[in-house]
């Protein structure tokens, strides 16, 4: 009982005005409000716009029947027919063929996960050929002390001569083959 007084109390309270506060209260004044002299003249209205429904609208309110139809044909018959979208369709290549196209993307699939294995996998060469014998001297000009660059020209040599003889075998290949084309064309023509 003791709790339900309170809560009376409190409410009373607050209802009754604090006799502390004799300052009325102020109603506030608006910019907008402070060109008009009276209350009735001078009030500015939007233009009326004869607005319509929109595209969205009729777009919405034709999908609502055209969705209806694709559902109804794309349906089986009561038999167990086939329906008239599947009919129509049958009339065109692209969906008679799907057994080949499957085929075909199982095997460039299966051929390109042998390609990134091989590709992944595959040990690379770890010998380098010298491409540039200018590459042996480059280094750094400073704080090189005077006649301390090795003398490596014994290397170029190696390189060189080994280009040499790399010439001459192919240069030997390709006379090789084409002697043999030579001969085969003269057995050809006898």
């Amino acid at each position: 009982m003791q709790a339900l007084r309170t809560r009376a109390a409190c409410a009373a309270r607050r209802a009754r005005p604090n006799p502390t506060i004799t300052t009325p209260r102020i109603s506030r004044s608006y910019a907008s409000e402070s060109h008009s002299h009276g209350h009735d003249h001078h009030h500015h209205h939007a233009p009326e716009a004869a607005e319509g429904l929109g595209t969205a609208f009729y777009v919405f309110a034709a999908a609502i029947p055209v969705s209806y139809v694709a559902y109804s044909i794309s349906r089986p018959g009561a038999n167990g027919e086939e329906s008239s979208l599947t009919k129509w369709m049958r009339n065109f290549d692209y969906f008679n063929d799907w057994e080949l196209r499957n085929a075909l993307r199982s095997n460039m699939i299966d051929q390109a996960a042998h390609d990134k294995h091989l590709l992944l996998h595959a040990r690379t060469s770890a010998h380098v050929e010298l491409k540039m014998p200018e590459l042996l001297y480059a280094g750094s000009p400073w704080n090189v002390p005077a006649g301390h660059y090795a003398n490596i020209d014994h290397v170029t040599e190696h390189y060189r001569q080994q280009a040499a003889a790399e010439e001459e075998r192919r240069a030997k290949l390709l006379a090789a083959r084409a002697k043999a084309a030579q001969e085969q064309q003269e057995q050809q023509k006898l």
